[in-house]
């Protein structure tokens, strides 16, 4: 493939035409829409179409962008990296994913050690889907995956679980809420209206059992995928939620609620996934130290 004629097609997607897309490469409209055909031949297929007076990208178009981004945004960090004084002091990439189920206040107090190193690192994040993370792990392109649940052997990556601690659940809600709620914990919780996590959540499968055991049904106002949307719903008074009991003191702080119960029996796990069977990678070693050393066991 000639990268030339990618990056004209990225500036023309990305610009929003044509004429714009030449105006920043200082070439002719007739130059880029010969070289994105020529793009098109190789690769067999159309990547623009036409919408009136302007083109739109295909399904195909789509793609591509995605790819496209992805190779230049390397080729911009490539150049970064290249083009830094040469001091001695290397700045070391780390590259983590961070299941969108982990509970962003867990992630950072997770990661945090990898920036405190003597050597200068650079924190990469990105969040997403475990599955979907694991993948970019397995082509290297992601260091570390941070997660509340282990690496099955039903997913076909050679990585390895690192256990970093567990964490029992507290019960929260806005102080006018509380008020309303009748009886003791957990009883309280029967009827009241409650905010929990999305079903593919380890913890949330726990929860389900825990309070048909109960014997409580709580009017289930929400679910949600994303911790930190969860807790922003908790805050304004919509519904009781639950949040690792390790970061009690900090969401009491942060987010205006009170506590209204502890479960010993609910107890979300917390595993570092990475390719190293012995873990080398500095901040890697600082992470799992850092959380088994003091996070956890606080």
């Amino acid at each position: 493939m000639n990268f030339k004629h990618l990056h004209y097609f990225w500036v023309v997607a990305r610009s929003g035409g044509i004429l714009k897309a030449g105006e920043q490469l200082h070439t002719t409209p007739q130059t880029l829409s010969g070289q994105i055909k020529l793009l098109e031949e190789r690769l067999g297929r159309k990547l623009f179409r036409k919408s009136g007076r302007n083109l739109e990208l295909t399904a195909d178009g789509r793609t591509a962008l995605g790819y496209a981004d992805e190779i230049f945004s390397l080729g911009a960090e490539l150049e970064t990296a290249l083009r830094q004084p040469d001091s001695g002091a290397r700045v070391l990439d780390f590259r983590v994913g961070v299941a969108d189920s982990v509970a962003k206040s867990v992630a950072y107090r997770l990661i945090e050690p990898a920036m405190d190193l003597a050597e200068p690192v650079r924190v990469i994040g990105s969040e997403g889907k475990f599955p979907d993370l694991l993948a970019q792990l397995a082509l290297h392109r992601l260091d570390l995956v941070i997660a509340d649940e282990p690496l099955t052997r039903r997913i076909s990556v050679k990585a390895f679980n690192h256990a970093l601690g567990t964490s029992s659940m507290s019960f929260f809600c806005a102080p006018a809420l509380k008020s309303s709620l009748r009886g003791p914990f957990p009883q309280c919780l029967h009827g009241a209206p409650m905010l929990i996590q999305g079903a593919a959540s380890s913890v949330r499968q726990q929860l389900d059992g825990w309070l048909a055991q109960q014997q409580i049904r709580p009017r289930i106002v929400g679910e949600f995928d994303d911790g930190a949307l969860m807790t922003a719903f908790g805050r304004e008074g919509r519904g009781v939620f639950m949040s690792p009991s390790v970061l009690e003191a900090e969401t009491v702080a942060h987010y205006g609620v009170e506590v209204i119960g502890r479960s010993e029996e609910l107890m979300e796990e917390f595993y570092a996934v990475s390719v190293e069977r012995r873990i080398t990678h500095p901040a890697v070693a600082a992470i799992t130290q850092a959380a088994r050393g003091r996070l956890f066991q606080a």
